[in-house]
């Protein structure tokens, strides 16, 4: 993306003042270093029709050139995230600067990796209204390119879909409750009532801690798949997707060495059903179609996550190991007591268990290839 856009000069007026009337949804972006991503996003979000929005982008210390492709487009307003109070994240402190400038009576939280799809945004203000949902969150259609984005993430998505079921986290007396930080769009009125992301400012995970705020004060969360509203692709390489998956997946499931170890020995299963499969075939044994039987049910667990065939077949082959791997770094990282993230290292307390909740989130300055840090997910 960079180079497709001219470059505005940087200067205090690029911030756009208040309008007089308000919009309708104030769609709030945290950037940091996005210069591969902002462009195509905004792009997307100012073709948005149906409904009157304002677009602010939050510019948390980009070193690259995402503030000034942000300030190309017309109407989008451009502000800096400023300090993070101690404790806070990154991120969190970029939402709550959006949050403080927006004016609208909804508030959509989105990632600058984000492809909003036309018609998207009215779309959803008019699902969450009909839904009387205080919180709408989609989980975006995943576009992967590289062979480790193709066998890793369809393996991710599969088993958080399973510890997450969509239909389980929209029933309000469920257990279970998450949103994707990618696409979260909330009444503002609930969101303040909740304490707003300020509330989670310290969270790794801030995305399913907000959603359990919002449904432990009885404010509804409605949860789907979102691949008609939204797409994105959250790594570009295996260093990015590494990192990023080492921050979250000690968060995200509870028994992270227990499913690393499953995963292998599915993976084991799977390679060995496809022999003993084949020699039965060959021999005319009725034991092979067990076989088949076993690895089918696991390409179908596999494909539950919305991937193409080729691309489970994929996981199934080669991604359930890279999987295991990187539940065993992301759990060696939390019992270490720090992740790195976008060229900064947090300290989370010596325990990695599976909750939302970390003990502290402490920003502590690190080196880190610039080349690296600019082409990642805010």
């Amino acid at each position: 993306m960079q180079g497709s856009y001219p470059v505005a000069n940087s200067s205090p007026s690029s911030e756009v003042p208040q309008q007089a009337s308000s919009p309708e949804v104030s769609i709030i972006i945290p950037a940091r270093n996005e210069e591969l991503n902002i462009g195509a996003c905004l792009e997307s979000l100012t073709a948005q029709t149906d409904v009157s929005f304002e677009i602010i982008v939050v510019d948390d210390g980009s070193t690259d050139l995402t503030r000034e492709i942000a300030q190309v487009f017309p109407g989008v307003r451009v502000i800096s995230a400023g300090n993070a109070l101690e404790g806070w994240t990154g991120k969190n402190n970029a939402l709550i600067a959006g949050a403080n400038a927006a004016r609208a009576a909804w508030l959509l939280f989105t990632d600058a990796d984000t492809i909003h799809l036309p018609g998207s945004l009215a779309r959803a203000l008019t699902e969450a209204k009909k839904e009387q949902a205080d919180l709408l969150s989609y989980s975006p259609e995943q576009i992967v390119v590289t062979f480790s984005e193709r066998a890793v993430m369809p393996v991710i998505f599969a088993e958080l879909a399973a510890q997450y079921p969509p239909h389980k986290v929209r029933e309000q007396n469920s257990a279970v409750v998450a949103a994707n930080g990618q696409y979260i769009l909330v009444r503002r009125a609930a969101y303040e009532a909740v304490g707003g992301h300020a509330a989670v400012a310290t969270e790794i995970l801030e995305d399913v801690a907000l959603a359990r705020l919002f449904r432990n004060a009885g404010h509804r969360v409605y949860f789907r798949y979102g691949a008609d509203a939204v797409r994105t692709r959250m790594y570009r390489s295996w260093p990015q997707l590494r990192e990023g998956w080492t921050k979250n997946l000690a968060r995200l499931f509870p028994h992270t060495g227990l499913l690393a170890l499953q995963g292998l020995a599915l993976w084991c299963v799977a390679w060995s059903s496809l022999g003993i499969a084949g020699l039965g075939a060959f021999n005319r044994h009725w034991l092979w179609l067990a076989f088949v039987v076993l690895w089918l049910t696991r390409y179908r667990r596999i494909r539950a996550a919305h991937f193409s065939t080729l691309n489970s077949l994929l996981t199934i082959a080669f991604g359930l190991p890279m999987f295991a791997y990187l539940l065993l770094r992301s759990k060696h990282a939390y019992a270490s007591g720090q992740v790195l993230w976008k060229g900064r290292v947090y300290n989370v307390g010596a325990a990695a268990s599976g909750s939302a909740t970390i003990e502290t989130a402490k920003l502590v300055p690190a080196k880190l290839n610039p080349r690296t840090e600019r082409t990642e997910s805010c």
